[in-house]
């Protein structure tokens, strides 16, 4: 039953998903699959998905324990506190918290976490912006 619900749920984020890609604004300059193509691709695959999970749920769904859960819940609440803090303190700081927070909560040492933070947060940086000059979040540190 749970899985049922999981996938009316994903069904449901799916049409809105699909919905509000439809309100995305065409330019008169644009490539030929325009920039609805991706949120299309992205909201069919979710409904599908959700489809199926309706359609053919688990039968004995194992849920995670509760720390397993609350562990869920910070990694997702770390990547909205990197939604809401990034405007203000740019893409290069809040990248390298939020990289290091996760890579440790994926098991690597503290230290070891907080040096991939920083070596994923400047390499993106370098990637995307020095290299394909595309527009990140400016910080107060100017990057």
């Amino acid at each position: 039953m749970s899985d049922r619900i999981f996938g009316v749920f994903g069904l449901l984020l799916a049409a809105f998903y699909l919905w509000q890609a439809t309100q995305i604004e065409l330019s008169f300059i644009s490539d030929p699959f325009g920039p609805k193509a991706f949120p299309y691709m992205i909201g069919i695959v979710l409904a599908v998905a959700s489809a199926i999970v309706v359609l053919k749920p688990d039968t004995e769904p194992e849920w995670p324990s509760f720390p397993r859960l609350f562990e869920i819940g910070m990694a997702t609440a770390v990547m909205i506190a990197y939604a809401m803090f990034l405007k203000e303190y740019g893409f290069v700081a809040c990248t390298a918290v939020a990289a290091a927070y996760l890579s440790w909560r994926l098991g690597a040492a503290p230290l070891s976490a907080v040096i991939a933070g920083i070596a994923i947060a400047i390499g993106i940086y370098v990637i995307f912006h020095l290299v394909l000059g595309l527009s990140l979040a400016r910080g107060p540190w100017g990057f």
